[in-house]
């Protein structure tokens, strides 16, 4: 079961293909994609890191997605771009994966983004991408780590306010800290780690990098809202004075946001 805390409305939507813009590139870059390379992406959301891959690889890549919402608009984002035949969208969940009995062992790279912190088992997802793959085939996961963002001078508020979000993962019993434990999760689904690393995500005063951090992190709680309040993890005056608060912080000339997303490479 995955359990992703955003919902999929069009704000999130929107949320989602800034976030795209922002960080492809420098992922694509260093998954080192190899032409001819067959991929599956599996929690492959609005498509476009997707169609990114097929245009490096020159072959069609495999995605899933769980969201019917997320679906049409990847297809409509394709289609916008002329690129719909960049890839095939299956419905099916990350613990399912709807592969034909054809297709195991098939597949050159199998890959995952912002998917393993959303589900309660997420050893059970990497195991089913590495029974997807050849022998010798990659696995490549980018995923949070919760623990490793700081805003400096934290506007006030901001503190409890990031509590209450991250402990609003591990009410769904999912992992908000999961990126620290991606070669752990490929070695103990029988994969080699090979490589990990990370990307730098934020930036300083007047940069569109730090307007975006800001303007995302606002978005992400405006998502969670319901469900932190729901479950007494803060109150809504409190939380909705912390947002507030970020939205002054976002224009302080010496503000600054420092954060990590987590990456990892293993071989079948």
């Amino acid at each position: 079961m995955t359990d992703y805390i955003h919902g999929t409305d069009a704000d999130e939507q929107k949320r989602l293909s800034l976030l795209n813009e922002l960080l492809n590139t420098p992922w694509l870059e260093q998954m080192a994609i190899r032409s001819g390379e067959r991929f599956l992406d599996v929690g492959s959301g609005l498509g476009q890191l997707t169609r990114g891959i097929a245009r490096r690889t020159g072959v069609r890549v495999v995605g899933i997605e769980r969201s019917a919402e997320q679906r049409a608009e990847a297809e409509r984002l394709a289609a916008a771009a002329g690129e719909a035949s960049l890839f095939e969208l299956r419905a099916g969940d990350a613990l399912d994966l709807p592969l034909r009995a054809d297709e195991g062992k098939t597949f050159d790279a199998a890959h995952a983004r912002f998917v393993l912190e959303h589900v309660r088992d997420p050893a059970a997802v990497v195991s089913g991408m590495v029974r997807a793959v050849r022998p010798g085939g990659r696995l490549l996961l980018m995923d949070d780590d919760h623990d490793v963002l700081r805003l400096h001078p934290e506007p006030p508020g901001f503190g409890p306010l990031w509590q209450a979000y991250v402990r609003s993962y591990d009410r769904l019993g999912c992992d908000p800290y999961i990126g620290r434990r991606l070669v752990a999760l490929l070695h103990a689904a029988g994969a080699r780690p090979v490589r990990a690393g990370a990307i730098f995500y934020g930036g300083a005063a007047g940069t569109r990098e730090l307007d975006f951090a800001a303007g995302n992190i606002v978005e992400i709680m405006r998502g969670a809202r319901a469900a932190m309040i729901a479950a007494d993890l803060i109150g809504a005056a409190e939380l909705d004075a912390a947002v507030s608060a970020l939205r002054a912080w976002q224009t302080r000339p010496d503000a600054a946001c420092w954060y990590r997303l987590c990456w990892a490479e293993g071989h079948a």
